[in-house]
């Protein structure tokens, strides 16, 4: 399964990086290759959010939905998603922000498996570009908002 992980430095505040990732509704805006988005619902569980939300992901003729449950932990100020159903087999993230000097530490982690052999394939060819690209998405993104 390929993964992805990468820790950046950002001159923003770790909450402000945190308020980003956590608004998947506007992925849209922004996201390479994510056409659409949808939040089904918000579970207010103390400590923690849980978000059920869908994304359409287009990529040349290959278009597909896939939800997730998203666990938004503010006071840790870290982010965790699961896979729920769609074209993956497995597909887990997670976002850490953590303050530091002169800004926030990021940290980013991803592990999925297409349940197509030929999506898996083709993936795999440019899995880490792909990956790279949707962080400096998240980067360009604070940049116009917090910059």
């Amino acid at each position: 399964m390929p993964t992805h992980s990468e820790t950046k430095i950002l001159p923003y505040s770790a909450k402000q990086m945190y308020d980003l990732v956590a608004d998947v509704g506007n992925y849209p805006k922004f996201l390479p290759w994510t056409a659409a988005a949808r939040v089904r619902s918000v579970d207010d569980q103390g400590e923690k959010q849980v978000m059920l939300a869908d994304l359409v992901i287009s990529f040349k003729v290959f278009r597909e939905t896939f939800g997730s449950r998203v666990t938004l932990w503010q006071e840790a100020q870290k982010i965790d998603t699961e896979y729920l159903d769609g074209p993956f087999r497995h597909l887990e993230s997670q976002w850490n922000f953590k303050d530091v000097e002169g800004g926030c530490e990021v940290s980013f982690y991803v592990d999925f498996e297409f349940k197509n052999r030929l999506l898996q394939g083709a993936a795999g060819v440019f899995f880490n570009e792909a990956m790279q690209r949707v962080v400096r998405a998240f980067e360009r993104r604070a940049a116009e908002l917090y910059g």
